[in-house]
């Protein structure tokens, strides 16, 4: 098995609410397949699509793509602030291949990385996103514009390609969505508090962040109570998506645009952009197929959740 995938939905909510008993059992049950799969593949490798939540990529310089040679965790909701293990190398040469596809990405030597990263890592590996190499890719899924989500395949697909011919077992690994619309705020509708904080809001003190923090699980209770002004999860469009996924093929996720997604299934449903990515990764190689898929609509987490795997056929 030269390349195997990981796709998971992330929440920073995940220890600050409280569902259903059921419901955190059969999360966690999800959680360990995944981390039984991750642990019977070993991967020598992990390129990991992951979007941001205004913690480390801001609107003063917000890129569609962005390849990390060397990255650390920015610690929002007590996820991972340290440093990760990027061969940088690696992540050079991947640059360089990309371009010469004429995919135009953007390259950070200091990226910092938020638990939209990083938490599936910590997840899979017992609280240490640094237990593997990783070449983190940024993939914008919060401020428009953005990029036609057949760009995202082709970048996943040169990327696949790069490491087709690898000798390295490597793990793709996308993070986000599905359905949700937590309090993110957006520019062109934001006081001019909020818009300074979307441009510049990098490096906050202890009580902003806090505050921040306070004001998503705050939301996330009156989602569940009923009581929340943001649009509802849509189990639906969810299990649609899952079902591209799951079919092998990756041209159909060229169908989802922007404003239907932002109408039918909220502004952050952006994030399943990490999975386009990761899925296509991995079709470079020829076929694939899920071997394990979860799926669950939950409001505490403000979010449509899913696990899956896959391998190549």
């Amino acid at each position: 098995m030269p390349q195997a995938l990981v796709c998971m939905s992330h929440s920073p909510l995940l220890e600050y609410t409280n569902p259903p008993a059921e419901v955190k059992e059969a999360v966690e049950e999800a959680f360990d397949a995944a981390r039984s799969f991750v642990r019977d593949y070993d991967p020598d490798l992990v390129i990991n699509f992951g979007p941001d939540h205004y913690n480390g990529f801001f609107q003063d310089l917000m890129p569609p793509f962005c390849i990390g040679y060397r990255a650390h965790g920015t610690g929002d909701y007590d996820s991972f602030d340290g440093e990760l293990d990027v061969p940088t190398e690696i992540a050079e040469d991947l640059s360089q291949f990309l371009v010469e596809q004429d995919l135009d990405v953007a390259i950070s030597r200091n990226m910092e990385v938020d638990h939209g990263a990083v938490q599936p890592m910590e997840i899979l590996y017992n609280g240490r996103p640094d237990a593997k190499p990783m070449i983190p890719v940024f993939i914008n899924s919060v401020a428009r514009p953005f990029t036609k989500v057949s760009r995202v395949r082709r970048l996943g697909q040169a990327i696949g390609e790069y490491f087709s011919n690898s000798e390295q077992k490597v793990l793709f690994v996308g993070s986000g969505g599905l359905s949700h619309d937590p309090p993110v705020p957006r520019y062109h509708e934001a006081t001019q508090e909020q818009k300074e904080f979307l441009v510049s809001g990098r490096n906050p003190t202890a009580e902003a962040r806090a505050a921040r923090q306070q004001r998503t699980i705050d939301t996330a209770n009156a989602f569940a109570a009923g009581e929340a002004d943001i649009m509802d999860l849509n189990p639906e469009w969810d299990r649609k998506f899952l079902e591209v996924c799951r079919s092998g093929d990756v041209t159909q996720f060229d169908q989802y645009r922007a404003s239907d997604m932002d109408q039918v299934a909220g502004h952050s449903s952006h994030e399943v952009r990490t999975w386009v990515a990761a899925y296509s990764a991995l079709s470079a190689a020829g076929p694939y197929e899920l071997s394990y898929e979860f799926y669950r609509p939950i409001k505490e987490y403000i979010a449509g959740f899913a696990v899956t795997t896959a391998v190549p056929v």
